[in-house]
């Protein structure tokens, strides 16, 4: 299984992807990516629900 996430589908004009067989370990990814390309330092419950709405699952 492989869990997906494109970041622009949470912050438009962003073109950075990403991919992973462990949700866990892409969560973690996308928490680093948010503080420094976007200035997100706290994950607050609002913005886990917007990135785990928009991740994709496949196989």
């Amino acid at each position: 299984m492989k869990y997906q996430l494109a970041c622009g589908d949470v912050m438009p004009g962003c073109a950075q992807t990403f991919d992973e067989s462990d949700k866990d370990v892409l969560l973690g990814q996308v928490a680093e990516h948010a503080a420094a390309a976007h200035g997100i330092t706290e994950i607050t419950p609002e913005v886990l629900a917007a990135v785990d709405s928009k991740i994709r699952v496949t196989g």
